[in-house]
């Protein structure tokens, strides 16, 4: 009998080890795809450090060295002090602030009206916002550019933020988050009077943090990095962004790599330490935002 038990131990024994070391196998594949992955994202920017801090004679030799035995970290002042990189990050600043605070507002209130209030022709209007998302940029950008150019906006902020105050991706993530909160909240609300602002800023938006964050980042990534707006309509170093004074830089210094590479560091850092603080938040705010109907 004991025999026959061990047996039959054995024989579970057997399926349930191999499928273990199956799982062991995956894993252990699975954490090593992600390990040659952030290595192959993190070698472009450690590269470009390593660029930033060599003489020039050394970013093209070989064998590559990785890093200069000498880091040069004079190239940083060099490359500062050559264009006025303090007013562009200003300006970048300045903009990227006011198009993220504008964006994030009118997303909201879009996408509360859009999630929780009952008016016709909502799905119709839902719909053909984001239909826009569709449409290029290049079709955009001429009548755009013309309305600017009527409202004498060319060279100012405001031509710089407005434009760019809404669009439907932010409304589009405002109204998946708002269509998980419960509609039983803003009706008890609304019972003890409560007004709609009230209820917006007391109720929803203490909800909304996660994706509020969430598009306020994707925001400030966006306007950051713009480039091709930000060309059109200025053409005055006191109202150029980072982006347009790195072309500017490059064109006019066009075998100073280090140094250009030194500024482009400089640039990222800003949206680099926004994730890092962030990113609780960021990855929240994106698995909230579901498909709800």
């Amino acid at each position: 009998m004991s025999v026959n038990v061990s047996l039959s131990r054995s024989a579970f024994a057997g399926p349930r080890s191999s499928g273990k070391l199956t799982r062991t196998v995956l894993t252990t594949t699975g954490y090593l795809l992600l390990v040659a992955g952030a290595v192959g994202m993190l070698l472009p920017i450690f590269w470009m450090v390593s660029t930033s801090v060599k003489p020039l004679n050394q970013i093209f030799s070989l064998p590559i060295q990785w890093w200069p035995a000498q880091p040069q970290w004079e190239n940083y002042s060099n490359a500062w002090g050559r264009f006025p990189f303090g007013r562009y990050f200003v300006n970048s600043v300045i903009v990227s602030l006011g198009v993220t605070i504008l964006n994030v507002t009118l997303s909201g209130f879009a996408g509360f009206a859009l999630a929780k209030y009952r008016f016709f022709g909502k799905q119709v209007v839902f719909l053909a916002i984001l239909a826009t998302l569709m449409l290029p940029i290049e079709v955009l950008m001429v009548p755009t550019f013309l309305i600017v150019k009527e409202l004498n906006w060319l060279n100012s902020y405001q031509g710089l933020i407005i434009p760019a105050a809404a669009d439907a991706f932010g409304i589009f993530l405002m109204r998946q988050t708002m269509l998980h909160i419960p509609d039983a909240l803003i009706e008890a609300a609304r019972i003890d009077g409560a007004s709609e602002p009230r209820i917006y800023v007391q109720i929803i938006l203490p909800l909304l943090w996660p994706a509020v964050l969430t598009l306020a980042l994707f925001v400030w990534r966006e306007t950051w990095d713009a480039f091709v707006w930000p060309l059109l309509i200025t053409s005055q170093d006191a109202l150029r962004t980072v982006p347009i004074g790195l072309q500017r830089f490059q064109e006019e210094n066009l075998t100073n790599y280090n140094e250009a590479m030194a500024m482009s560091f400089i640039s990222m850092l800003p949206l680099a330490v926004m994730f890092f603080i962030f990113q609780r938040a960021f990855i929240q705010g994106i698995a909230g935002t579901g498909i709800k109907e």
